[in-house]
């Protein structure tokens, strides 16, 4: 009976436990994220909305044969570009992060105004429709800004050029379904 009694113990305790590790890792994921100055946005992808980085917005084009200014600055050498291709690149990221940069600005702004409704607790589904769709069209502007500056970089590029890159960014070869997958390759 003793052995029963210790069994079942040690059942229960073991069951506490593993309902104790649950429920902490149901509010863990969200509770460090109360001290975000936006809650919603790391503060490493504030801090590339703030600065113009890419940070992911024109994959589509990185990823299919258009090389973005800045990653074909950082290999201008490997690529060979010619002084007037390098300038005219030089020109495309300048001209890109001065459209960037303030639309980040105004996406960060209207992310505040979001979590400003919820704070507040002036959040209706009325509003909430007007600042998402106001966020969306921000960002809707940012991500077609830098997709564009991926094909006016494209364009500067010989073909040779756009498959170096390919290579020296690691896009040619296999890909993860087996298929090769070299610049111009239409998906």
């Amino acid at each position: 009976m003793r052995t029963g009694f210790i069994a079942a113990t040690v059942a229960l305790l073991a069951l506490g436990s593993q309902a104790a590790a649950e429920s902490a890792g149901r509010t863990a994921a969200y509770s460090e994220l109360r001290d975000r100055e936006i809650k919603a946005l790391s503060a490493e992808r504030v801090r590339d909305l703030r600065i113009g980085r890419g940070a992911g917005y024109a994959l589509a084009a990185e990823l299919n044969g258009y090389p973005g200014p800045l990653h074909v600055l950082d290999l201008a050498e490997d690529l060979a570009l010619t002084p007037d291709q390098r300038s005219a690149v030089e020109a495309l990221f300048r001209a890109m992060a001065a459209e960037a940069r303030p639309l980040g600005a105004r996406l960060l702004e209207r992310e505040r105004s979001l979590e400003r409704l919820f704070a507040e607790g002036r959040a209706t589904p009325d509003e909430l429709s007007r600042t998402v769709a106001a966020a969306a069209e921000t960002e809707g502007a940012l991500r077609a800004t830098h997709l564009r500056y991926h094909i006016e970089t494209h364009r500067l590029l010989t073909e040779a050029q756009r498959a170096d890159y390919a290579r020296l960014r690691g896009y040619s070869g296999p890909s993860a379904d087996g298929e090769g997958r070299g610049q111009g390759h239409a998906h």
